[in-house]
């Protein structure tokens, strides 16, 4: 029999999760990686929205769950975390230390913005429309609440660098970016961003939600000081979980703006019978990583089941491989989605796993066609978004192109 991911976790899915994550994984021999996923009912080109789970991390889920009915309500999941993380570390390049688990991206950039006393402590914050739209609201907030939020436009589809330089001005706190815009792509220049805020005083905070996984990331030589992810796109895990990355050197510059009891390393009441006395009701000691300045509660530990497989397995496939073996297909796109006559707002060169289109109505005009051809995109109402992943390959991408009409 032929060991592959699936059987290693077919054969162990009945021990503990802190058994069955561990072992080794062999590499699959060749992208697509269409061996590490059920067969699925149509072309799905969807996985920025929401990436397809793999069958080994259903396995390790499975793994987990039967554990948990097997423990009368507890499970162990130290080994299981301390190898979710030690394998996003790797990911990203960074010690284990300097991540905190988080519920998702945007907690990550509040648990930020906290961190850095906005809006009370105010100064300058420059971003990007390419940013999360998500964060508009934020940003639009501070800028109520006395923060001088400075917004840069696209040019070409892309943030210019010189429009950062010009923008970062003396009071200015915090530059805050997308890695990979959610939009069209665009992938900013992080170290070279890095270097222009450090020079002027301000710290760089980038959503890696669309970087993570997809093109490499070295948050060391880059500079950046807060990164934040989730875990249901690009990780190939689900919802609620997902990571913060803060400096190290910069622990003693955040404010800490949540207590809990995830943030302890030490622990001693004095109000219980039996309690040893003391002068407080309890004696704490706060973990110096971290967790230790952002933890504030327990974390979706089926998410951690599913990242203990999928982490592992990303990292197997290699992330330098998985954008080479993209790059033909974006290619393919930007000169087809142009030949049919749709406006590509993606920058002709990138490398990230996002293709998009404006299109006035685009979700009324493309949504009946591309479900007759059993084809699965990023539809919105004024644009289209195409996201190839490690299962997709050229017939998947000329599949989706025939079912579009031409513009």
């Amino acid at each position: 029999m032929k060991v592959t991911r699936r059987t290693i976790l077919g054969a162990s899915a009945t021990l503990p999760l802190a058994v069955s994550g561990a072992r080794a994984m062999p590499t699959p021999a060749a992208l697509p990686d269409t061996v590490s996923f059920a067969p699925m009912r149509n072309t799905y080109l969807d996985s920025g929205t929401m990436h397809p789970i793999a069958t080994g991390a259903r396995q390790s889920l499975d793994a987990y769950l039967r554990t948990r009915d097997g423990t009368g309500g507890h499970y162990a999941t130290d080994d299981a975390e301390t190898r979710v993380k030690a394998n996003f570390a790797r990911l990203i390049n960074c010690d284990p230390a300097e991540l905190a688990f988080v519920q998702s991206t945007t907690a990550g950039e509040q648990l930020v913005i906290a961190g850095l006393d906005l809006p009370r402590s105010g100064g300058r914050v420059v971003t990007d429309t390419l940013h999360f739209f998500g964060s508009f609201y934020l940003y639009e907030e501070l800028a109520k609440q006395g923060v001088d939020v400075a917004w840069l436009r696209p040019r070409d589809g892309k943030i210019a660098i010189d429009d950062i330089e010009r923008a970062i001005t003396p009071g200015t706190r915090l530059v805050a970016l997308s890695l990979v815009s959610t939009y069209n792509g665009f992938e900013h220049d992080l170290t070279r961003v890095c270097e222009i805020a450090h020079a002027k005083g301000a710290l760089v905070y980038a959503d890696i939600i669309h970087a993570a996984g997809t093109i490499p990331i070295d948050v060391r030589a880059s500079g950046v000081d807060f990164a934040a992810c989730a875990s249901y796109k690009w990780l190939m895990g689900d919802f609620g979980l997902g990571f913060l990355y803060a400096r190290a050197d910069l622990h003693d510059r955040i404010k800490r703006s949540t207590y809990g009891y995830y943030q302890l390393a030490g622990f001693q009441p004095h109000v219980y019978p039996f309690d040893p006395p003391g002068d407080t009701i309890a004696d704490v000691t706060p973990r110096s990583d971290v967790e230790g300045l952002f933890a504030a509660g327990t974390r979706a530990h089926t998410g951690i089941a599913l990242l203990d497989w999928s982490l592992a397995h990303l990292l197997d496939l290699g992330v330098e491989r998985i954008t080479a073996y993209r790059r033909p297909m974006l290619g393919r796109l930007q000169a087809e989605l142009l030949r049919k006559g749709y406006r590509v707002v993606t920058p002709p060169d990138s490398r990230t796993p996002l293709v998009t289109c404006v299109l006035e109505g685009a979700h009324d005009k493309l949504a009946a066609p591309l479900a007759k051809a059993g084809v699965q995109i990023t539809l919105s109402r004024n644009r289209f978004r195409f996201c190839p992943s490690v299962f997709n390959d050229m017939d998947d991408i000329d599949r989706a192109l025939a079912a579009l009409p031409a513009a």
